[in-house]
């Protein structure tokens, strides 16, 4: 038994057009078998919150849902026996619910005007690079496969010489409208698939779609300090349109490969550097690497422990389209000396004789909280 729309939407029946419009772009999204490859239960969540949703949106359908509830599309109203329902134009009407949702996609929504001129796809690439790249900033050289406009009917889609002519069923207007009971239905035109033309003598090269596949390469900027998913838009470089509408957009993804030295956060880079346990206790300098390529000092005091961080103001990445520049964090790692020779070891046994509480205060300290907490034990 169908669910109450209402009820697989989540609203009551007296729902605002806009939460109608709301709660399925939410639940569309939750359930898109995009998002869930291989959900069967996912596949019929989505296509029954789509189903509700193309009910209720329209003011007409609606109302008949309101009033006789399923009933009004199961072929059981009106004189036709046809009711009210989907019919053959549910796909029409789920592409449009589809590009309602989804069409937006990263800048464009999907359109067509009459002449069937309609926007082409946008296309996404993703790209790998290092973090040195995405430092200095570089210019890339994509190869991207896509529609381009055909050469040969400059991507009107008819053969040249020839030209589309009006469609005779719909008039141009690429929808037909038609009386069920008490509603009047438009649907898109099924001789010319809403395009409100129709052509007689397709273009030989594209088969009338004005489009041929061509693998396109395009040089494309990446700025310095780009970071994980940084998106760039290269409006126009995406499919072609169908019969001459206008070029979709092309999405350039980035991802920035791990590397060996440098951990980024943000705009500011760590690095872990090794000393020795005698620069650690007498104190030095050491080098460290720069992203750029070049070398930094480090001065380390004298009894410096693990994990202490250095700061290097303005050695870490760019900001993405600013002039601020991050902070680059050495934490140095104390070594324990192995692999000792005799006299490595004669010397460390000699050091450890002349050790004091001074010489290792924590240890020190630790031993006096162990003998405290024994010797609470032990009155007990």
């Amino acid at each position: 038994m169908k669910r109450d729309y209402y009820e697989v939407l989540g609203l009551t029946k007296g729902a605002a057009e806009h939460e109608i419009k709301s709660a399925y772009r939410r639940l569309a999204k939750e359930f898109h078998p995009d998002r869930n490859p291989g959900d069967t239960t996912a596949e019929v969540n989505f296509k029954e919150v789509s189903e509700a949703y193309e009910a209720l949106k329209d003011p007409q359908k609606r109302a008949a849902y309101d009033q006789f509830g399923h009933a009004a599309f199961d072929g059981s109203m009106g004189p036709s026996g046809a009711g009210f329902g989907f019919g053959n134009d549910f796909s029409a009407s789920m592409s449009e619910i589809f590009d309602d949702l989804f069409g937006e996609f990263m800048g464009g929504r999907r359109s067509r005007g009459r002449g069937g001129k309609e926007r082409g796809s946008d296309l996404k690439y993703n790209m790998e690079i290092t973090l040195a790249e995405a430092f200095t900033g570089k210019t890339a050289q994509v190869r991207v496969p896509a529609s381009v406009t055909c050469e040969a009917c400059g991507g009107a889609g008819a053969e040249p010489g020839s030209s589309p002519i009006t469609c005779p069923t719909c008039q141009g207007f690429g929808k037909v409208r038609a009386s069920q009971g008490f509603f009047t239905i438009e649907r898109t035109c099924t001789s010319c698939q809403g395009r409100g033309e129709i052509i007689q003598k397709p273009c030989h090269g594209c088969s009338g779609s004005g489009r041929v596949t061509r693998e396109r390469v395009l040089s494309v900027p990446i700025p310095a300090g780009v970071e994980d998913s940084t998106r760039i838009r290269l409006a126009g470089e995406g499919e072609a349109g169908v019969r001459g509408g206008p070029a979709g957009d092309l999405y350039i993804f980035m991802s920035v490969l791990p590397d060996d030295i440098f951990q980024r956060d943000g705009a500011d880079l760590f690095c872990r550097v090794p000393i020795t346990m005698t620069t650690a206790a007498l104190g030095g300098q050491i080098e460290v690497p720069a992203i750029d390529g070049g070398r930094a000092r480090v001065k380390i005091p004298e009894g410096t422990e693990t994990g202490k961080q250095f700061r290097l103001r303005g050695k870490g990445m760019p900001v993405l389209r600013s002039k601020l520049t991050g902070d680059l964090y050495v934490q140095v790692e104390v070594e324990t000396p192995q692999n000792l020779s005799r006299r490595q070891k004669d010397l460390l046994k000699e050091f450890e004789k002349a050790s004091t509480d001074a010489t290792h205060p924590e240890t020190a300290g630790f031993l006096r909280k162990i003998k405290a907490f024994w010797d609470s034990m032990g009155k007990a």
